[in-house]
């Protein structure tokens, strides 16, 4: 039976569907599956289903999409896998396959039309919500709201609101447009993304990234024209959203003469270094998008890659690292965190139990998963737990949001940073400048 065009267009490769030989090695690196321990819900199960659609003999039913669905997206079975199954690619254009052939009831194509086209592509609606989110955290309404025990009536709002990442005045989008000096000689010119929400909601670790490529001799350019980067687009199966964003970044950055494209971000960077794939069909920008993936380094791999200033303070406490997903398995750096954490004076490091198993948050899963999510992340907590340690360290936001909540839940008081935020505090403990010169 043919495939409909309209399901066809996005659908998974293939090539890349026959590489897995269902030998179950994928299964116990799969979150969904240790909790559930179902068939349906593992990676290979899923792949077994993307093959019936692929080849005609099931439709896109409501009980395919629920699997599709409850998948993290973590890539974690693609460390796992023997045979090379590019999971992740895989999953995300099932994904497309099935916006395309399952319309959403109409309220919810409305809210995620206005989430995915108007508000994370535009600083300024970002701008808008943000100051609303500032104003009702710290006018007093978030902790009265929090404390009569309103958020558990409210249902999926409740949970969105007990997942609400803090408002950080004033927002990074003042630096857009803006080049820092490096601190003493300049070795390296580099263009920061400064990311959408994270803008809003991490504008102190981003100004903290600024600091530390600064003092590690880069002259850092916040370009003026950069969007959205797309990831939370194409895990929702909205690639050509992705597409135009991705276009929109590459023109942005490209012919800036950048030897770097850093993100503090590991599930942006690993959207941002597969842009060869999103855009390979496009005659005029696939040959600019590989040579854009190739400019792009998480901020950790960059500074673990150049000769990093020892010039720092002492941090002392003890901390454990949890792997991002999108770093260990998406872009395979492991290593060059914990080198950076174990370059910090006075900072004792305790490796934590599974530590590149997903913590729960992948984009806005722990949003539209929120018992699954909670789930994940108890156990998590229970690994942190077991090292010990006062700190957190991980190199993405997501994640370090998830953790955050984490730490409300079920821990014992522990601090959450990115790692560059504790290169930041070891060079500012030595005495480095509070803020870094801008020279335009």
């Amino acid at each position: 039976m043919a495939v409909p065009e309209t399901l066809a267009r996005e659908a998974p490769h293939q090539l890349d569907l026959d590489k897995c030989v269902h030998c179950g090695l994928c299964l116990n690196a799969c979150p969904t599956y240790r909790e559930l321990r179902l068939e349906m819900d593992s990676p290979r199960g899923r792949i077994y289903q993307m093959v019936q659609v692929a080849e005609g003999r099931m439709p896109v039913t409501p009980s395919y999409i629920e699997h599709i669905d409850l998948c993290l997206a973590c890539r974690g079975c693609e460390t796992a896998c023997p045979s090379g199954v590019p999971y992740g690619r895989l999953v995300e254009a099932a994904r497309a396959q099935i916006e395309a052939a399952r319309p959403r009831p109409a309220l919810q194509r409305l809210l995620r039309g206005f989430l995915f086209g108007r508000v994370l592509p535009s600083p300024g609606w970002l701008t808008a919500l943000g100051t609303l989110l500032l104003f009702y955290q710290r006018s007093g309404l978030q902790a009265l709201v929090r404390g009569s025990g309103l958020t558990r009536l409210l249902g999926a709002l409740g949970r969105i609101e007990q997942l609400a990442p803090e408002a950080e005045w004033p927002f990074f989008f003042r630096h857009l447009g803006r080049t820092f000096s490096a601190e003493g000689e300049r070795r390296y010119r580099v263009a920061l993304l400064s990311g959408c929400v994270a803008s809003v909601c991490f504008a102190r670790l981003n100004e903290a990234t600024v600091r530390v490529l600064c003092a590690n001799g880069c002259e850092v350019v916040i370009p003026a024209g950069q969007t959205c980067c797309g990831a939370l687009h194409v895990h929702a199966g909205r690639r050509q959203e992705a597409r135009r964003l991705a276009r929109c970044n590459i023109d942005a950055f490209l012919d800036g003469g950048y030897d770097a494209i850093v993100t503090n971000a590991a599930g942006c960077g690993s959207t941002l270094k597969e842009y060869h794939e999103l855009l390979e069909g496009d005659p005029v920008y696939a040959e600019r998008a590989r040579r854009f993936s190739n400019l792009v380094r998480d901020v950790t791999e960059f500074l673990a890659s150049i000769e990093l200033d020892r010039n720092m303070g002492p941090v002392p406490v003890t901390a454990t690292y949890q792997d991002s997903c999108h770093l260990a398995h998406g872009q395979r750096i492991r290593s060059a965190p914990r080198r950076l954490l174990a370059s910090v004076p006075g900072l004792e490091f305790r490796e934590m139990p599974l530590s590149d198993l997903c913590c729960g948050s992948a984009g806005i899963y722990n949003v539209l998963h929120p018992e699954m999510a909670m789930a994940i992340l108890e156990k998590k907590m229970e690994a942190v737990a077991a090292t010990g340690a006062e700190l957190i360290a991980t190199a993405n936001p997501g994640c370090m949001l998830q953790l955050r909540v984490g730490v409300r839940l079920f821990g014992r008081g522990q601090r959450v940073a990115h790692v560059v935020e504790v290169l930041d505090e070891a060079y500012r403990s030595a005495g480095a400048p509070a803020a870094p010169r801008a020279c335009a």
